[in-house]
């Protein structure tokens, strides 16, 4: 018989398999829509009886990814206003002291959801740990800045599903006090921002490709929040925002988000905006978020938590290869865009010495690879440890064979899940390594048990990292050092 679980808010049931049972769709929020519309979350209404939690629940309006990355990353769409929920995987439902995981999804804060089917948690919990994973609003709805809401919002979600967590998860056999926070691209923006805050609600945080330099000013912000009223011909503000159907709005959000995208001109969108490629991100709110999540960090803030963090060797061909995009650059392309982006005047030429025979476009993902993933995530770890913590570096550095891809964005996710199946081929082709997913899988559920994942800790004078590659793994000091002191 499966498993009934007491919430906060009333009883759920799950399905067991295989040993592992799991709760899915359980609402940890109201529904954020009508009077909840650009709100802080509230607690959802509690129910009488048990609500069987047998399917995904309804995922935040998005707009899901175009071709050819909806290929590459299938992105279900599941209607319904209760999308404020979470999923839980766990080996003992009445057990007690099990380490616990919670995974904060990417999508360039606009688009996934905790049911992407490569998210799974099932063989999380069948190695010993309760695997949690959450919805958080997207896009204008959780992150834009409208004149009459909170700012940070699909953060104030993030940072309620992880309140839900510590008084609701000992049911589920998890223990409060052994939790791990991961996640992936926009998900590791969101677990370094939230190591920054300091709040107390978990002990280990894992950044994968994503760091702590990601944070609009206010006024940046308010640019793309402009240019978006002006498209919708609505004031920029919340109440104007909130009398229009999100579904109105997504079509123009993406518009502006592919032009910031494509052409990350700071004069047009603020520096802070233009840095990051991205229309819609966390926000300098003077309450909240303070400042640079990378800063704080470096100040102390999270210096109990241990930290895992790291990047893939080849991140932007993600976004240049598949679309054929890498084969129409320039190198004057090249040099403006990295520009815009505020990568520092030389650099582009002294990549261009080192890399003489690299095609534009191959020069473009290997400089924006270290300027959004790995240099920040470098100086990510160095504060963290400088401040006082412990902290851990990896690379995944496996090549996937199709689409011109390398060793890209988000093509880990299926090792460190253990789900090279749910990948669909679509990123890794038809025989990934499983080898490579049980090493690294393993590393993960060994971080989260004892806070080690299993090789030297970084320091900023031996710069210690694991690579993740096939056929074996290899502990590398300073990895392309030449290179990141171009940074300093």
């Amino acid at each position: 018989m499966a498993a009934v679980v007491q919430t906060s808010y009333g009883k759920v049931r799950g399905t067991e398999r295989d040993g592992v049972t799991a709760f899915l769709g359980i609402p940890y929020a109201a529904p954020p829509f009508g009077p909840n519309r650009f709100r802080p979350p509230k607690p959802p209404e509690p129910w009488d009886g048990v609500r069987d939690t047998v399917e995904y629940g309804p995922t935040a309006p998005k707009p899901g990814y175009p071709r050819p990355f909806d290929s590459l990353i299938p992105d279900p769409d599941v209607p319904g206003d209760d999308c404020l929920n979470l999923n839980v995987w766990t080996p003992e439902p009445g057990g007690s002291g099990l380490p616990v995981m919670v995974w904060i999804h990417g999508g360039a804060f606009r688009n996934g959801s905790g049911a992407l089917p490569v998210y799974s948690g099932r063989n999380f919990a069948r190695d010993g740990v309760v695997c949690v994973t959450i919805n958080y609003r997207l896009g204008v709805e959780g992150f834009a800045n409208l004149p009459g809401a909170p700012l940070n919002r699909g953060l104030l979600d993030q940072i309620f599903a992880l309140e839900w967590v510590r008084g609701n998860i000992a049911g589920f056999g998890g223990d409060p006090g052994r939790v791990t926070v991961f996640g992936e691209s926009a998900g590791g923006m969101s677990v370094t921002t939230l190591l920054s805050l300091d709040l107390g609600l978990f002990h280990r945080a894992i950044a994968q490709s994503g760091a702590g330099n990601i944070a609009q000013d206010p006024a940046d912000a308010l640019l793309v929040t402009g240019e978006m009223a002006a498209r919708l011909g609505v004031e920029p503000t919340a109440e104007a925002f909130a009398a229009l159907d999100p579904a109105a709005i997504i079509p123009v959000q993406n518009a502006v988000a592919a032009e910031v995208s494509l052409l990350p001109d700071p004069g047009r969108w603020g520096a802070t905006t233009a840095a990051g490629g991205m229309s819609l991100t966390p926000v300098l709110d003077g309450e909240l978020l303070t400042r640079r999540p990378e800063d704080a960090i470096a100040g102390g803030a999270g210096r109990d938590a241990g930290l895992l963090i790291g990047y893939t060797s080849e991140e932007f061909r993600f976004f240049l290869m598949p679309t054929g995009l890498a084969a129409s650059l320039t190198d004057e392309l090249v040099g403006g865009a990295t520009a815009g982006m505020g990568v520092p005047p030389g650099l582009p030429a002294a990549y261009r010495d080192r890399h003489p025979d690299m095609a534009a476009g191959e020069l473009m993902a290997t400089i924006i690879t270290d300027h959004l993933f790995r240099i920040p995530a470098n100086r990510t770890a160095a504060g963290h440890t400088a401040a006082g913590g412990r902290t851990w570096m990896y690379e995944f550095a496996w090549r996937s064979p199709n689409h011109d891809l390398g060793a890209c964005h988000a093509l880990e996710l299926g090792f460190v899940f253990d789900n090279l199946t749910a990948e669909r081929e679509g990123m890794t082709g038809p025989n990934p390594p499983q080898a490579l997913a049980d090493r690294m899988h393993r590393a993960w559920v060994r971080f989260a048990v004892d806070g080690d994942p299993g090789w030297e800790p970084f320091e900023p004078s031996t710069r210690a990292v694991q690579t993740f590659g096939d056929p074996s793994d290899a502990l590398v000091h300073d990895p392309r050092g030449d290179e990141r002191k171009l940074w300093d």
